[in-house]
């Protein structure tokens, strides 16, 4: 699949019935998460692959793996509205993704997803929580040696630092994440923020 049909597809996709702030609920955006996805498929990190969408949401991400060939796809999500809109659109494209409703804060969950090729992430940004992401973080290097995640742009020296002796940065991709007006505090019809893919390798065994 050639990466303009994959955003074309993912474009066609539910959002969030009843996003959270909390959460910091926001789809990612097909140009954006098509951009991660066909980067990690060229880099051979997709097709073939055991795939995992921590923060899966509504399934963007996942569906989009599944699209491109991955050979087992598991989309993690606490919000088990979000799952069943997921479930929905992975249904619209016959994408075989398999979501599950858990906390990536939870300690037995590593063991119980067991290990995984890539993991893909879009984590909250932490502006309603600060390092709300480190979670996330954590989980994705302790389950695959291979992540690639959407940060905030400026947030490379920081992942650096917090992954340092676990991992390390292998490349950066930049985009921008348009965030709609989606709740009472957001003052602009669209804003887009400025974000990097990031491309974590681990170095630990």
């Amino acid at each position: 699949m050639k990466l303009r049909k994959l955003e074309i597809a993912l474009q066609g996709l539910s959002g969030f019935s009843e996003p959270q702030a909390s959460l910091e609920q926001y789809q990612t955006p097909a140009p954006l998460a098509a951009r991660l996805l066909y980067h990690a498929f060229m880099k051979g990190d997709i097709k073939g692959k055991s795939v995992c969408d921590l923060g899966s949401g509504t399934g963007v991400l996942a569906i989009g793996a599944s699209l491109l060939g991955a050979g087992m796809v598991t989309g993690v999500e606490l919000d088990d509205k979000a799952v069943k809109v997921a479930q929905e659109n992975a249904g619209l494209l016959d994408a075989d993704v398999r979501f599950i409703v858990a906390d990536v804060k939870d300690h037995t969950l590593p063991d119980r997803l067991g290990q995984y090729d890539t993991v893909i992430m879009n984590p909250p940004f932490g502006a309603q929580k600060s390092h709300a992401d480190r979670p996330f973080i954590d989980l994705a290097l302790s389950i695959a040696p291979v992540t690639y995640g959407i940060f905030n742009a400026g947030s490379r020296q920081f992942i650096k630092t917090y992954t340092q002796s676990r991992a390390g940065i292998n490349e950066v991709v930049g985009g921008s994440f348009p965030i709609r007006r989606t709740f009472s505090f957001h003052t602009r019809d669209v804003q887009e923020i400025e974000v990097e893919i990031l491309r974590l390798i681990r170095t630990i065994p």
